[in-house]
């Protein structure tokens, strides 16, 4: 019973968290870059361990006692993505950046982070996966909910090191400066259209 428990988290965690979003494109351009990659997928897979762990204990009704909260977090989410989406759109347009490993200075480990954290937490539908989603599914395994989790945690932990790591494998592709453009600019759409999807309460 406990495998199947663990098994499902792996699984539904895995699938929630595979599909293109503002964090994975995040954690992609970094681990091209190869600019602090270890703390970025470290900082994201923790906070999936702590949102996840905060679903299977039963604190989603947190949402429920403070109504106030998710209209906040969602036009905050919004403004946030939409000035990352302006960001990446000015490199886009500007372009003439390559893939220079040991030419270009990484960004300040503290601004990397702190990037990380601001895409996953003012994103409201991270909570409705984790916190609301897989804590709901975990109700089905009574006194294997751990287990449950610990699977979730798994995948999160295995998906986030595996783009981050596995990014640079795309680094002679991302040699070239048109590849970057397209890049920046793809992220730019994506962070507008999902700005676009909360501010419609989507």
């Amino acid at each position: 019973m406990a495998f199947s428990a663990a098994l499902t988290g792996f699984s539904m965690g895995l699938s929630l968290i595979v599909a293109i979003g503002a964090q994975n494109a995040f954690v992609l351009r970094q681990g091209l870059r190869r600019e602090h990659v270890l703390p970025v997928v470290l900082t994201c897979a923790l906070s999936d361990a702590l949102l996840i762990a905060l679903g299977v204990t039963g604190l989603a009704a947190v949402k429920a006692a403070l109504p106030l909260l998710e209209p906040v977090m969602r036009y905050g989410g919004a403004a946030f993505l939409l000035w990352y989406a302006v960001k990446n759109l000015i490199s886009a347009v500007k372009g003439g950046a390559a893939l220079d490993v040991h030419g270009q200075p990484p960004a300040a480990l503290k601004t990397v982070l702190a990037t990380t954290l601001a895409l996953t937490f003012l994103n409201p539908h991270v909570y409705l996966d984790t916190v609301v989603f897989l804590g709901s599914i975990s109700t089905q395994f009574p006194g294997e909910r751990l287990a449950f989790a610990l699977g979730a945690i798994t995948a999160s932990f295995a998906f986030f090191f595996s783009l981050g790591f596995g990014a640079r494998r795309l680094t002679p592709l991302f040699a070239r400066p048109l590849a970057w453009r397209v890049l920046d600019g793809t992220i730019a759409a994506l962070m507008t259209l999902i700005a676009f999807t909360l501010v419609k309460g989507g």
